[in-house]
């Protein structure tokens, strides 16, 4: 997991001791739950994830993956073919972060809702 940044002498200690501030550490990056979304559908390539994504910049969805690595939500897999193969997918501690995915679509199809009801009265 990547260390909590500083947020000055107040708030010495209070990084590993709010749940939320933990988990926006793994999973607030932008693209993460993106990333997320997509693999809990199953193993994917990074080419794959890339084109879902869109605008995601191969360095920076490189960079999310290696630190979702890190953090053991997923993991990367190898394999020794030509040409190289590399799947990513969801370990289990990842595939328990359906459940986040799953209430922010619901949250997105509530705020869609609400958006086109208030753009018509």
């Amino acid at each position: 997991m990547r260390k909590p940044r500083d947020a000055g002498p107040e708030a010495a200690g209070s990084a590993s001791e709010c749940p939320v501030e933990l988990a926006l550490q793994v999973i607030g990056g932008k693209w993460t739950l993106l990333i997320l979304r997509d693999l809990l559908t199953g193993p994917k390539r990074f080419g794959e994830l890339r084109r879902s994504l869109g605008g995601v910049s191969p360095k920076t969805l490189a960079q999310r993956l290696r630190e979702l690595e890190q953090d053991g939500i997923l993991t990367r897999t190898v394999y020794p073919e030509v040409p190289l193969r590399v799947e990513y997918a969801l370990t289990r501690e990842g595939e328990t972060l359906s459940r986040v995915v799953d209430v922010i679509r619901d949250w997105g199809e509530h705020w869609r809702g609400e958006r086109g009801s208030r753009g018509a009265e």
